[in-house]
């Protein structure tokens, strides 16, 4: 086991899966690959072995089956050396919600959210104990937009906000970081799987994987429990956050707001 104990990473066959094993590989972690595809786990493994001199172990499993998701739980909650977690695995479905394929649309928020929720449980309960450990939740910029793209996909990541935002309260008194990713429109095999193109994307709108995880990396190294990756101005996302906190105060009352009163008369002239 290396002095960084063992980073887990889901969807590690590819796209961003792959590329944040690389880089925690050049960090000095022990790598557990986590996906469907066997042969390209083990082919990753083998060359990131080779290249960093790191433990490559590969776990294959359909996180979207029980029984292999249970799998992959019992190894974050057994294997001491786990000190890091990526819940990267996740699916997107092209067009509206009302016009998606309902089969698909289930499988993916099993991925996208029902996995990635369990796993945090495995991980977040055997960190808490150990006093020490990372989590990083991959979700996406969608997790702020409501309006555009397949509702039901942003729902799922903004589902995966919510949770590491709360976690990141839970845990951190316990010496646990987490973080959540929120990915702008990245160059992966997604948009493939899920039957779309980037052709019609202005460039300048898409950014390569390799920046997309240094970026989300250096976050970590920040301290940060959100990371946009491509957000200039910081303060943007904090003046978005404490519009936010300005509302809790009146979320919930005794009274209604003025204007459902009387009918729902004008307020003005009550």
């Amino acid at each position: 086991m290396t002095q960084q104990g063992t980073a887990a990473i889901t969807g590690a066959s590819s796209g961003i899966g792959a590329t944040y094993a690389q880089r925690l590989a050049q960090r000095g972690y022990d790598l557990l690959l986590i996906a469907r595809d066997r042969q390209r786990l083990e082919q990753l493994a083998a060359k990131l072995a080779h290249d960093y001199g790191v433990s490559c172990q590969v776990l294959v499993a359909d996180l979207t089956r029980p029984e292999e998701l249970a799998k992959v739980e019992q190894r974050l909650r057994d294997d001491a050396s786990i000190s890091l977690l990526v819940n990267n695995a996740g699916m997107s479905v092209e067009g509206d919600f009302l016009d998606s394929d309902i089969e698909r649309v289930q499988s993916m928020l099993t991925l996208n959210m029902l996995a990635p929720t369990r796993l945090a449980h495995a991980a977040g309960n055997a960190f808490r104990a150990r006093g020490a450990g990372t989590l990083i939740n991959v979700a996406s910029v969608l997790a702020l937009v409501h309006e555009q793209a397949n509702g039901a996909y942003n729902a799922s990541k903004s589902f995966v906000l919510t949770l590491s935002r709360s976690l990141t309260q839970t845990l951190s008194p316990h010496g646990v970081q987490v973080q959540a990713v929120l990915p702008g429109i990245t160059r992966t095999e997604i948009f493939d799987r899920a039957g779309q193109s980037l052709d019609n994307i202005p460039a300048q709108m898409i950014m390569e994987v390799e920046t997309l995880v240094d970026a989300a990396l250096a976050g970590l190294d920040l301290g940060e429990s959100v990371t946009i990756p491509s957000l200039e101005r910081l303060e943007n996302w904090q003046a978005f956050d404490a519009a936010r906190g300005v509302l809790l105060p009146d979320l919930s009352l005794s009274q209604s707001a003025s204007r459902y009163r009387n009918g729902g008369g004008n307020s003005s002239q009550q």
